[in-house]
């Protein structure tokens, strides 16, 4: 399987990502330039975390007028998949990949710790190889991951089940104090209608080697590439 890892100005964990792809799943995994304007022969795209342009406007404001997101927008309507992390998500908001937006945290602070996701929805393309109900360790890392939209959005995010991942505890109790940036009803990832776009703001490839002390993370890549064998088999 061949994945884009895209790069923008101000991108900065396009390796770590490319690092799990290649040698953690032994993909192919290239860096492609932001104004690269054909993705066709790649198999699925990462968006990758950092700042794209310095968040100057808002965060992912500039990033969605890239030569590349247009070939984003094509690849998504072809069915195969995306997945946008942190700054990724953002662009995909920005981008109207995705709904909704992503703003400053409650707490006005960047915040980096480990966060913990309770898999809400199994059957998707990105969470394939968890269970529903299984909580998965990824840090966050950011400024404005406060998820929000209108109150009929979230409403149909959730009857539609494309809340992927949810802020909890430990032990899979949705809380205030396990949320670390006031994202509405704890969401921590979310898909488009069609399933093949998944935007979250924790960063699974900080969590997919043993080394760092947890491979939760790899799962969630692990489930694009299962997914797509099943697909072609």
């Amino acid at each position: 399987m061949r994945f884009a890892v895209l790069v923008f100005p101000g991108t900065w964990s396009e390796k770590d990502c490319q690092y799990v792809l290649t040698d953690g799943l032994r993909q192919e995994a290239d860096l492609v330039w932001h104004r690269e304007a054909d993705l066709e022969k790649y198999d699925a795209v990462v968006i990758p975390g950092g700042f794209s342009y310095g968040d100057h406007l808002r965060t992912g404001a500039i990033a969605r007028f890239s030569p590349v997101m247009d070939a984003v927008a094509t690849h998504a309507e072809r069915g195969k998949p995306v997945i946008g992390i942190c700054n990724g998500f953002q662009i995909l908001c920005e981008s109207h990949l995705l709904p909704g937006a992503l703003i400053r945290n409650d707490s006005l602070q960047f915040r980096c710790v480990p966060s913990y996701l309770r898999v809400e929805n199994a059957d998707t393309m990105f969470s394939s190889a968890t269970k529903e109900g299984d909580v998965l360790m990824a840090p966050v890392s950011h400024g404005e991951g406060n998820y929000y939209a209108d109150e009929q959005t979230i409403a149909t995010l959730e009857d539609s089940r494309r809340v992927v991942f949810r802020y909890t505890t430990p032990e899979g109790e949705v809380t205030r104090e396990s949320n670390p940036n006031g994202s509405i009803n704890n969401i921590a990832g979310i898909i488009n209608e069609r399933g093949n776009v998944l935007g979250m703001m924790p960063h699974p490839e900080r969590s997919a080697e043993a080394i760092l002390g947890n491979t939760d993370g790899l799962l969630i890549f692990k489930s694009i590439v299962e997914s797509a064998l099943t697909a072609v088999g």
